[in-house]
């Protein structure tokens, strides 16, 4: 078992077969989210672990998930756009009973969990068949007059157990450096989980397309914000959104390329009288005044007031 599982299941009352297949799960997880930059297809989820010879499943049919060979549930999953409304506030988790009831097993399995710290996987969707896995999470208070649980996120072994901040404790606060670290990666993974589902919701809201140069690769595609998110306006929806190669985000993030409310692209004139080879030429010169790619949902297509706004800025640097 990794030192830094049997340092998180160390304190708990579970029997060896229950460590040892949260053991294998974090590990594969941590392999899963290296693999697909922590945004997992579902499919992938479903395969499931090998644990002395019995595939175990992570996920199952119901969003709290106990596989037979465990005493407690292993996971909780948020559906994209699902019928529960969980939401991470602060540092913290508030997932939603499943209906049935306070007496319903998967629920009494949630408060058992909290009972035991019993540590947990939080499987959030981002988009419909994708997620992003969290661990491990605990059960730190039963809320039952409103039918949920909080959660917090440990930080021994979020992004492969190595927590390195610089000078994150150099002025602890009075509630103490743990709680710092604790704050600290409770945000990174509450930025992960918008930054993902930002980049699914628009990708998908574009079809996978450039809207300069109509690439299609997905693993060369971001989501782009038209008004960045440190910035009144800059929420992550799709309105505030651009799919961008990643050529492409970068010179539309320096002012190289704008875009005016009339969906044309522009390119800065000292970039035009440049000659640098055919990525200049074809890449960036010759997007000067064409129209943008669009969504095909009037809804989705980029805001003509932020895109005002941003394109103010092109215009101020050139």
């Amino acid at each position: 078992m990794d030192l830094r599982v049997s340092g998180i299941l160390a304190s708990r009352s579970l029997t060896v077969i229950d460590e040892t297949i949260r053991s294998a799960a974090f590990l594969y997880l941590k392999n899963l989210c290296d693999t697909y930059a922590y945004v997992v297809p579902y499919e992938e989820l479903k395969r499931g672990i090998e644990v002395n010879g019995s595939t175990i499943h992570l996920v199952g049919p119901s969003g709290i998930w106990k596989p037979k060979a465990c005493e407690l549930p292993l996971s909780i999953t948020s559906t994209f756009n699902g019928p529960y409304p969980d939401a991470i506030t602060d540092d913290l988790l508030v997932y939603r009973y499943r209906v049935g009831g306070a007496a319903h097993r998967d629920n009494v399995g949630l408060r058992e969990a909290f009972r035991t710290r019993t540590p947990l996987i939080y499987f959030h969707g981002v988009a419909v068949g994708k997620y992003v896995p969290v661990w491990p999470i605990f059960i730190v208070e039963n809320r039952p007059q409103e039918s949920s649980v909080l959660a917090a996120i440990d930080p021994a072994y979020i992004s492969g157990g190595d927590i390195s901040i610089p000078g994150l404790l150099d002025h602890p606060s009075e509630t103490g450096p743990e709680t710092n670290i604790r704050r600290y990666v409770a945000t990174l993974t509450r930025q992960r989980l918008h930054q993902t589902q930002f980049r699914e919701m628009v990708i998908s809201a574009y079809s996978h397309t450039c809207v300069f140069c109509r690439l299609r690769h997905a693993e060369l595609l971001d989501a782009a914000h038209i008004i960045p998110d440190s910035q009144p306006g800059g929420e992550p929806i799709v309105p505030n959104g651009l799919c961008l190669c990643k050529i492409h985000h970068a010179a539309y993030d320096q002012n190289l390329i704008g875009i005016s409310p009339d969906y044309v692209a522009h390119v800065q004139p000292r970039i035009l009288e440049e000659s640098d080879g055919p990525m200049l030429r074809h890449g960036i010169q010759g997007m000067d005044g064409a129209t943008i790619v669009l969504p095909r949902s009037r809804a989705h297509r980029p805001d003509p007031e932020r895109l005002d706004r941003r394109y103010q800025q092109f215009l101020d640097v050139g």
